[in-house]
């Protein structure tokens, strides 16, 4: 892409607030955009082929939204986690295998997808986000959901396509998950903790492709209280 057509893209992000990039084969973050620290609060950089977030993203204090899926990331760099006002952050479909160890610092975060990574835990840095509404890490290595999860703060969490055989009882703590996908996941019946169904916040549950069939799961002891949950919540929602 010629410097024209990126120049072009800069002065309308000037303007807007809004940089976009999409499919044009990029190696590399446009480090021009540096000179739109302070204007910026949109940046789609999706569909490129960038495998490095330079250090100078930190810079953009105002950002709410940051897209950046299918790249090559393979990692994050810290000075990410300074972005205070950071609302959503889209990494589907690059090749990261961890989160910045600051990644809790993202106070304003609300959405986060990471599907179709190479993850292979839910991240402890989620469980510092107050205000995190959806998380998705789908389509990940994930074989394990680990205790510190009862301190999600999410409303949703999308842990589809992975390789979980085992879930944490400590799920049913989480103050606010309403929504959990465990589509197509490793799980034996008996790894699913009861309280999910019984004393949990969950009006929606999704277990649909894992090894055991869903008219044993309506069997068991719990699941007409989360019926309740959930006949509840579609009829709010109807």
């Amino acid at each position: 892409m010629g410097n024209s057509a990126l120049k072009a893209h800069l002065e309308t992000a000037q303007k807007t607030g809004v940089f976009q990039l999409t499919g044009k084969g990029l190696t590399e973050f446009p480090e021009d955009l540096q000179k739109l620290t302070s204007n910026l609060r949109t940046i789609d950089l999706s569909n490129n082929k960038i495998e490095l977030l330079p250090p100078l993203i930190g810079k953009f204090s105002f950002l709410k939204s940051l897209v950046l899926n299918n790249n090559k990331l393979t990692a994050l760099p810290e000075e990410l986690c300074k972005l205070k006002k950071l609302e959503t952050l889209h990494l589907n479909g690059n090749h990261l295998r961890q989160l910045p160890a600051a990644f809790g610092q993202l106070s304003a975060l609300k959405t986060l997808t990471l599907s179709g990574n190479q993850l292979r835990t839910v991240p402890t840095q989620l469980c510092g986000l107050r205000h995190l509404d959806v998380v998705d890490l789908s389509k990940n290595q994930i074989q394990n959901v680990p205790d510190t999860v009862g301190e999600l703060q999410a409303i949703e969490l999308n842990l589809n396509q992975n390789q979980i055989s085992q879930i944490s009882v400590q799920i049913s703590h989480c103050p606010r998950l309403k929504v959990l996908r465990l589509e197509e996941n490793c799980l034996e019946l008996s790894m699913l903790p009861r309280s999910i169904l019984s004393d949990s916040q969950i009006s929606l549950l999704a277990v649909e492709g894992n090894l055991f069939e869903i008219k044993k799961l309506r069997e068991l002891e719990g699941y007409d209280k989360y019926m309740e949950r959930f006949t509840a919540t579609k009829k709010k929602f109807a």
